[in-house]
């Protein structure tokens, strides 16, 4: 077996060529697979102390890597032009065959990771949460355990005919969590 650089070679006699009296190897040769923890582990160090950081890594079995990455401050187009180039210059096409996609998440994908809850506080999300129950409310606060929402509510009241609008606040820990999503609000 021979490996130059993502590639490997095996060679081996095979018992059919033998016989014939044929001394002839069967060569294989597949490439190394580019795999999505190579991809975060440069990522980190990139990234390190910088306000953009990586959501999700996939890479499929056809080398199709798709990047997602945010940043604390909003995330630009050139900031996932750096992420792309970056990734782009530690592989070698001519070595490994690859597709690259960098993006910002959307409007419409759910946080994923604790720094997105830290940067969309203060803002309307919804929360759906293992159990079932849905909340809209207020991303009060975010921390390494969980989150803190507030929203309000009517309800109705013990000796009034008309229903209250009730404040009601909840700690939920992020392994509670299903799904949340940012409400975008156009008014």
């Amino acid at each position: 077996m021979v490996r130059l650089s993502g590639i490997v070679i095996f060679a081996a006699e095979t018992e059919v060529f033998r016989r014939r009296g044929v001394r002839a190897p069967l060569f294989i040769t597949c490439s190394i697979m580019i795999t999505k923890g190579q991809i975060e582990g440069m990522l980190a160090i990139e990234l390190e102390g910088s306000p953009v950081f990586v959501v999700k890594v996939d890479v499929n079995n056809q080398n199709d890597i798709r990047v997602l990455v945010d940043n604390d401050e909003g995330i630009s187009i050139r900031d996932c032009v750096k992420v792309s180039r970056f990734i782009e210059g530690s592989f070698d096409r001519e070595v490994e065959d690859y597709s690259l996609q960098v993006s910002s998440p959307g409007a419409d994908h759910p946080l994923a990771v604790k720094r997105q809850y830290f940067k969309n506080v203060g803002r309307e999300v919804a929360v759906h949460l293992l159990d079932g129950e849905k909340i809209k409310g207020l991303l009060e606060k975010a921390d390494e355990d969980g989150v803190s929402l507030y929203w309000t509510v009517k309800e109705a009241v013990e000796g009034r005919k008309s229903k209250v609008l009730v404040e009601k606040r909840r700690d939920i820990k992020y392994e509670e969590i299903k799904e949340t999503k940012v409400v975008i609000s156009f008014k």
